[in-house]
């Protein structure tokens, strides 16, 4: 998009569950994961890094009922799995796009995916692969948001793409309940937290505003986004530490 490169080197986009669903109560769209392959490919070929965190929404959805009066830890556990089988779901899908692919799992399952070492994710980034994370953090209790925010940290990725479905953005109320939620543009992690809007749960929100890690809160459907964010362009809700909000850092981490 345009003769000037990315704005960014390396970043980390975080897919809830939903994301894949598309139009459907639970499950995968197939249609949908293809769409979001696509769109990963085009900025990969633009040189930018790609780091991927998924949740598992539209299968926990599907088994919800039976975690009700489930031990919290054991619920989790489930969760992080659930969170495999989608890493496993986008790796093929990006790998029809000829994009060399890694999933990297926070739980041990050696036979589909590799066990998440922080230098050799780092590697792979810089050798061109598209790194899924999987499994979470490894513990329960923590949210995939938390996920996102801790492994963008440790990679140095330079910002966090939030996904989210069917919504542009941050807004002041839940837009799907008010007809007069406003949307936000701009805001800071502090003021997010504040005042309880759901961009990511608290914990991932106070990570990333003490390590001055900003969020683009954008919506999947328009396929272009992602490019676009990449770009440097205005596109959804920028969190970020000050209200001006800087899209990126000048220097790469």
């Amino acid at each position: 998009m345009g003769s000037s490169g990315p704005r960014f080197r390396r970043i980390l986009l975080k897919l809830s569950g939903e994301a894949l669903m598309g139009d459907l109560d639970f499950g995968t769209d197939p249609a949908q994961v293809e769409r979001i392959a696509r769109q990963i490919k085009v900025v990969r070929e633009r040189g930018v890094e790609v780091a991927i965190v998924v949740g598992a929404g539209n299968i926990y959805r599907g088994i919800d009922g039976a975690a009700q009066g489930m031990d919290r830890a054991t619920g989790d556990y489930m969760g992080m799995m659930a969170t495999v089988l989608n890493a496993l779901t986008l790796q093929d899908a990006l790998e029809k796009h000829d994009q060399f692919t890694r999933v990297m799992s926070a739980i041990d399952v050696r036979e589909v995916a590799e066990p998440y070492i922080r230098r050799r994710a780092m590697r792979h980034l810089e050798k061109g692969r598209v790194v899924i994370f999987a499994a979470g953090t490894g513990n329960p209790f923590f949210t995939t948001d938390t996920a996102a925010a801790l492994r963008s940290l440790e990679i140095h990725a330079e910002a966090i793409l939030m996904a989210k479905n069917g919504v542009e953005g941050v807004y002041d109320a839940d837009p799907s309940v008010d007809s007069e939620a406003r949307f936000i543009p701009e805001i800071t992690h502090l003021e997010a937290i504040e005042r309880g809007l759901k961009v990511m749960d608290s914990t991932a929100l106070s990570l990333c505003m003490d390590n001055d890690l900003p969020i683009h809160v954008f919506n999947m459907a328009d396929e272009r986004n992602i490019d676009r964010i990449v770009s440097g362009e205005k596109v959804g809700t920028l969190v970020s530490s000050s209200a001006a909000g800087s899209h990126a850092p000048e220097s790469g981490s």
